[in-house]
């Protein structure tokens, strides 16, 4: 294989071989493979004068892409349908780095936090400061052992007799509570929050969990860890399979576009263009919501994430501006169902990593 190559120095040497392709280049550019011809040595220095020359550069591929992005809703859609994709960064490409972005700062900064467990930790603390009120009135009500030699007053021995009351009555509700959580969990009944999670809402006959091995361990495994654990479960769950969750449904918002509509003669790749772009822009703006301080701007940009879609809806598709926001209504109502099932199946898949370590 030939491996002649049209460096930087040698700018007006006669047409070589590409080296990639192996076709005959006669430009700049080979023509069957789209390959530069003329090349430059690797190291860091052309690294980075390629990268701000094609992404970063006001003339690059970033610059105009992030322009029509953010300013000009459904612009971006409408370029690369005409055909204008070189100058542009390419939709997959935009939408994993926003999203990837998204999910890095929504971690660093804990802005995901479902919350699990808080009831059972506020729960705890009523019942040891309960229990810390009755060991300081037993306290205050039997004096030392030297004491004891001395006979006791009315208002001692009453004294006595109540923080005696008070720790037997505490002891039976403790029993009571217990016995009722064993038999609720035996019977199925217990409650159905985030923290007591039963898979008998779903498997009345007890057959699923028999039918996965498996899944009915790391249940097992999972109903066994302290309040606090079972949340960060969850949470891990989340920021682990959130983003291919969410990304999987970018064929789902495409096929809601195509119902929505139908005899417009936009081929369904046009539809998932759109999904693209459209979710690319939302990761965006979270992303800065996320990192931004000030409450002003962070009005402004949920008004314009609100506003965002319908516009962009408008230009690329047409339609009156009734229709637009009919069909705008209707798609955020899906759409935010598949979001909010997407992301609780995300976070209930992080039970299987449960035990894994």
């Amino acid at each position: 294989m030939s491996t002649a190559v049209n460096l930087e120095h040698d700018a007006h040497a006669p047409p070589a071989n590409c080296p990639n392709c192996e076709a005959v280049v006669s430009g700049h550019f080979c023509a069957n493979c789209g390959q530069e011809a003329i090349l430059h040595h690797a190291s860091t220095r052309e690294f980075l004068h390629e990268f701000i020359g094609h992404y970063v550069a006001l003339e690059g591929k970033l610059w105009g892409t992030v322009m029509r992005l953010l300013f000009r809703p459904g612009a971006l859609t409408l370029e690369y349908i005409r055909g204008r994709r070189v100058r542009f960064v390419q939709p997959l490409r935009l939408y994993l780095t926003l999203s990837l972005l998204f999910f890095a700062i929504m971690k660093f900064s804990g802005g995901f936090d479902p919350g699990v467990g808080e009831s059972d930790k506020k729960a705890e603390t009523e019942a040891a400061s309960a229990a810390a009120d009755v060991a300081r009135k037993a306290a205050t009500a039997q004096p030392g052992a030297v004491d004891k030699l001395k006979p006791l007053t009315p208002e001692e021995v009453r004294g006595k007799n109540a923080a005696e009351a008070a720790i037997a009555d505490m002891q039976k509700d403790f029993k009571r509570e217990d016995d009722a959580v064993a038999a609720a969990k035996r019977q199925g009944k217990g409650d159905k929050d985030m923290d007591s999670l039963d898979f008998t809402v779903l498997d009345k006959d007890g057959e699923f969990l028999d039918r996965w091995p498996t899944l009915r361990h790391k249940w097992q495994a999972f109903e066994d860890l302290p309040a606090g654990e079972k949340g960060k479960v969850f949470t891990e769950g989340f920021y682990h399979y959130a983003p291919y969750a969410i990304f999987c449904l970018m064929p789902v918002f495409a096929l809601m576009l195509k119902v929505l509509y139908l005899g417009s003669g936009k081929r369904f790749g046009e539809h998932l263009l759109f999904a693209l772009h459209s979710n690319a822009f939302a990761f965006f703006i979270y992303s800065v919501i996320l990192v931004m301080p000030f409450g002003f701007v962070n009005f402004v940009l949920w008004c314009w994430l609100l506003g965002y879609l319908p516009w962009a809806m408008r230009r690329v598709y047409g339609g009156s501006r009734w229709g637009v926001f009919l069909r705008w209504g209707t798609l955020m109502t899906f759409y935010s169902i598949a979001i909010g099932v997407a992301v609780f199946l995300s976070m209930m898949a992080g039970i299987m990593s449960v035990g894994a370590h």
